[in-house]
């Protein structure tokens, strides 16, 4: 009962922030942190796929293989729940979202629906929430931060980083110069 009520207390943030008035820095973290074949693939990395069978049948422990279409799909039309029925409307909405969204629409509303904290959804309401700036003014180690908790943001804290997620978001800076910072971005165009 309590745990129900706790969640229950928790405020909702949340504002939608355009393409345009999102740093090249939080667009470039995401790819770099979720799906670096993102610009690549038509909404499934068969490969990652492919290596999260092989440790699932080895018995070692099960890491993501979403890619950030899949997430958006997820995050928007189903529930938070896995199970195979999800996997497989999962997988029919990623198909539809590909044929119809261009690459950077996609990483718009990924940026926009992702949650970076508890009740934190949206690099809008996360660079108000956690640096008190506009999201178009993140700079390559505060998008980095964003980032390096997207795989558990209820754990993994912006405002209380562990050191494995100050590790985690220097791996993700390392990757964006890797991938060529800002400027890969025009690979979605």
């Amino acid at each position: 009962m309590l745990r129900e009520r706790a969640a229950s207390d928790i405020r909702i943030r949340h504002r939608w922030v355009d393409w345009d008035e999102i740093s090249a820095h939080a667009k470039v973290a995401v790819i770099a942190a979720e799906d670096q074949r993102f610009p690549d693939h038509a909404g499934f990395d068969l490969d990652s796929i492919s290596d999260a069978l092989e440790d699932m049948e080895r018995g070692r422990r099960v890491r993501g293989a979403s890619t950030i279409s899949q997430q958006v799909a997820k995050n928007l039309f189903l529930w938070p729940k896995q199970s195979w029925l999800r996997k497989g409307f999962e997988a029919y909405f990623t198909v539809l979202i590909e044929l119809l969204w261009p690459k950077q629409r996609i990483l718009e509303v990924y940026l926009n629906v992702a949650e970076f904290g508890r009740g934190i959804y949206g690099v809008g309401a996360a660079s108000d929430a956690f640096f008190h700036k506009s999201p178009s003014r993140l700079t390559a180690a505060e998008a980095a931060l964003l980032a390096a908790v997207l795989p558990s943001p209820k754990r993994m804290r912006v405002n209380a980083p562990s050191p494995y997620v100050r590790s985690r978001q220097a791996w993700i800076e390392d990757q964006m110069r890797a991938l060529g910072g800002p400027s890969s971005l025009e690979r979605l165009e």
